[in-house]
């Protein structure tokens, strides 16, 4: 065992440096996100006090705002949950394909998408949000499979440069698509644009 000299600090470990660093801005992070929630809470087109924001949390709707806090908490838990969802699914993104560039415009998923959507609308007459949801994340998740399939083929097998060549040329192919399928049909023309716009 040896002792250090008086007066000089002795050196972490490297590790529990990072470590700790990591701990700091995590804590950071969710100190942000704490606050951006309060925020989100309390803002909005009705001006509310720190005591309608307590009694709206706690289930409360005497008062015209006490029910906009409560009104305004889901959509405040809506946005954390399809934030974490989008981070989640990017950090899979970018790990499956061994890329920290990838992304769903890269990879052709958005193109998918969007190409489902246009031939539901012109071949199914889908109208409802829900057909649209469920139309896209099906054509999102076969343009994905396919780029993935496209980008393994030949030696080496699925490579980051691979896969990103293969989503962008299907990108590309499924953005010629759409216009493709749109052009002729002005009837759909704007509602198809909104739609890809959001």
């Amino acid at each position: 065992m040896t002792l250090s000299e008086p007066g000089k600090a002795t050196a972490l470990p490297r590790g529990s440096r990072s470590s700790r660093v990591r701990a700091i801005w995590l804590g950071a992070t969710l100190a942000f996100l704490a606050f951006l929630c309060a925020l989100s809470v309390a803002i909005g087109t009705r001006d509310v006090s720190f005591l309608d924001i307590l009694g709206g949390l706690s289930g409360r709707k005497d008062t015209i705002a006490e029910a906009a806090v409560a009104v305004r908490i889901p959509r405040t838990l809506l946005a954390l949950t399809c934030g974490a969802a989008l981070g989640l699914s990017g950090a899979i993104m970018q790990g499956v394909t061994r890329n920290p560039l990838a992304d769903p415009g890269i990879l052709g998923v958005n193109m998918g998408a969007s190409l489902a959507v246009v031939i539901g609308i012109v071949c199914l007459g889908i109208a409802s949000a829900q057909a649209f949801i469920i139309t896209a994340v099906t054509g999102a998740g076969a343009s994905a499979v396919f780029v993935y399939v496209v980008g393994s083929l030949g030696r080496g097998g699925a490579t980051p440069l691979k896969l990103a060549l293969a989503g962008a040329a299907t990108s590309v192919a499924f953005s010629s698509l759409v216009i493709a399928v749109v052009l002729p049909r002005s009837d759909i023309a704007g509602g198809v644009r909104s739609w890809q716009i959001g």
